[in-house]
């Protein structure tokens, strides 16, 4: 059981986007129950908060890295640090904060790419 536990973590690791590829964004935060709660690196999550950097959530990244998020269809970025876990949807590779979000003209869900 615990092996087919460490496979099946290892297989979803691998599959994750690495910086600098293309993937989907997704934002939280608001209407969901997050905003002000502690994130996984224990800091309380302000969704409109732009400083010092936009919070995401990111599965593997460690906490404090800052990541350019730029969106495919517009080109604007934005710089975000990974205080959190997530997304936790398939196909999801970073959950964005509502500032980080806005900052880039994304509305639900968008093609990014991460630096």
């Amino acid at each position: 059981m615990i092996r087919l536990f460490a496979a099946a973590m290892l297989s979803a690791l691998s599959a994750m986007p690495a910086l600098g590829e293309t993937c989907t964004a997704s934002q939280y935060g608001v209407g969901d129950g997050y905003n002000g709660r502690r994130t996984a690196s224990g800091r309380v999550f302000n969704t409109w908060a732009t400083e010092p950097y936009p919070t995401a959530a990111h599965r593997t990244l460690p906490f404090g890295t800052l990541v350019t998020v730029t969106h495919i269809g517009n080109g604007r970025s934005v710089t975000v640090e990974i205080t959190d876990r997530g997304p936790w949807v398939f196909g999801r590779c970073i959950d964005l904060s509502r500032a980080a979000a806005n900052a880039i003209g994304m509305g639900g869900t968008a093609r990014v790419r991460l630096n």
